[in-house]
């Protein structure tokens, strides 16, 4: 048996596998985010800890078992929250999480800085951990004077778990500390915030040990001391990790409330003015590249509330067969916008609308609107010097065969339905602490699901939708020249 561990924003899961990677059993614990000020999002650390307890708990309860008979865990988490410790493993403030832009001026500042870009690869989106030190640095001096130690996440469980200070290469390229291509820290841009190495956890790989399980927790939970608990990976990494998508030109895209076109890559290959991100994958010698929507789902659900239909009555209206793009065209920029545009102050539009514009329409034009929005990632990916050829669709938008109808369209590239089963962050942790449990060979633990259909491109209305994404492309700076 293995456990695999996410802490998400919004709870913990715990999932169990079997040699075999069959599921076993979950369970969840709840976490809440504080918002004390406009643009700040923080959680209590402690309470990571107790909803890993309750999802554990939940396990237990179900599979006493199969828990007592794990023998490898992996570790998954939200990525770039800053979780600030004292020289005694003290939690100095609440952390500061990956949505949170309370530190844009500091971000400002370090990408400012060439040399952030050329080492990590990124730009210094407000989100990551070097900008949000600088924030404290500069408006909390007395928390930044005592701060020992900075935390990923996921790294502060495994401190809790383990008892030691370590990180892995995925989750800590997404401080803007990392050295992206050689896979360490670096001094510089450390010293830059003012801070060194010494104040970084150790780096191992996402399939290497990092630590053992505590005698104490293993006692409670009924478990072995010192089962090796992997590296693990940050979550998207780790999604990647339960969806196979870990060899060169394998590629997601996720449609959840955010849209994500995930690359796996055999090299790096960095292309920071276009706002795709380039982390280490969570196997050695793999690095990945995503672009980053930000409204996917939510786009959706925000004509869904304004009409007063389900997500799912809207899709519905549309029937199977995809349509011609009409003419109105939708930016689905509600919260602004990461790539390609870097944009945190645009906003949305319908544009091209008229007294036929129907409430269909609309929905066509949002869903169109969306599969552009990944047809820009997937042109950002390009230019960085990769190609895909099929992309695998997950998140809870992959529901509606018209959207994936679209998105194929949209891409030119088949889109794959994977078979019905949890493919998660979770399940990816597991994977991890099942190749650090046992030395096995990465590529041949992270496989493929099996492949359930593959929507293709419709060939007879690729023009049009090659003009409407023209169309598509020419309004984001028009709009732009017209944004408060």
């Amino acid at each position: 048996m293995y456990l695999g561990l996410d802490l998400g924003t919004s709870g913990v899961k715990a999932l169990l596998m079997d040699d075999s990677q069959a599921v076993v059993g979950s369970g969840h614990g709840s976490l809440d985010v504080s918002r004390p000020h406009p643009g700040w999002s923080e959680q209590d650390s402690s309470h990571w800890i107790q909803a890993c307890e309750a999802a554990i708990a939940e396990l237990k309860a179900a599979h006493p078992k199969e828990l007592a008979a794990v023998k490898g865990i992996g570790l998954s988490g939200q990525m770039h929250g800053a979780t600030l410790l004292d020289a005694s493993d003290k939690v100095l403030r609440p952390c500061i999480l990956w949505n949170d832009t309370r530190s844009h001026a500091e971000a400002a500042a370090l990408d400012a800085d060439p040399r952030f870009r050329k080492l990590t690869g990124n730009i210094v989106f407000p989100g990551f951990t070097a900008p949000k030190l600088a924030w404290v640095k500069n408006n909390e001096p007395t928390v930044f004077a005592a701060v020992a130690k900075v935390l990923l996440p996921k790294d502060f469980l495994r401190l809790w778990l383990a008892g030691e200070h370590i990180s892995e290469m995925s989750d800590s390229a997404g401080t803007s500390w990392l050295d992206v291509g050689e896979r360490r820290w670096s001094p510089e841009l450390l010293a830059a915030t003012g801070l060194d190495e010494k104040h970084m956890p150790s780096l191992v790989e996402g399939t290497a040990r990092a630590g053992g399980l505590r005698a104490e927790l293993a006692a409670k939970w009924g478990m072995s001391a010192g089962i090796p608990i992997a590296g693990g990976a940050g979550d998207n990494a780790a999604s990647a990790c339960g969806m196979g998508t870990v060899g060169a030109g394998h590629a997601f895209v996720s449609l959840g409330t955010s849209g994500v076109l995930f690359a796996a890559n055999a090299s790096y290959l960095p292309n920071p003015a276009s706002a795709v991100h380039t982390f280490c994958h969570a196997l050695p010698d793999t690095w990945h590249q995503m672009g980053v929507i930000l409204s996917a789902t939510d786009s959706l659900n925000w004509l869904s509330e304004i009409t007063g239909r389900s997500a799912g009555e809207l899709t519905g209206e549309l029937g199977d067969t995809l349509r011609a793009p009409t003419g109105v065209t939708f930016l689905p920029y509600l919260s602004g916008e990461r790539t390609p545009h870097n944009d945190s102050s645009i906003r949305g539009s319908f544009t091209g609308l008229a007294h036929q514009s129907s409430r269909a329409v609309l929905t066509q034009a949002v869903l169109e609107g969306v599969a552009f929005a990944f047809r820009d990632s997937l042109e950002a990916l390009r230019t960085a010097g990769t190609t895909l050829t099929r992309v695998t669709a997950i998140g809870g938008g992959s529901r509606s065969r018209y959207w994936l109808k679209a998105i194929a369209t949209a891409l030119q590239v088949p889109v794959d339905i994977p078979a019905d089963g949890d493919f998660g962050a979770a399940f990816g942790a597991a994977r991890l602490g099942l190749i650090a449990a046992t030395g096995a060979d990465p590529l041949a633990v992270c496989t493929a699901p099996a492949t359930d259909a593959t929507v293709e491109p419709d060939a007879g209305l690729g023009g049009a939708f090659a003009d409407a994404y023209q169309r598509y492309r020419a309004l984001y700076p028009a709009i732009r020249a017209v944004t408060a």
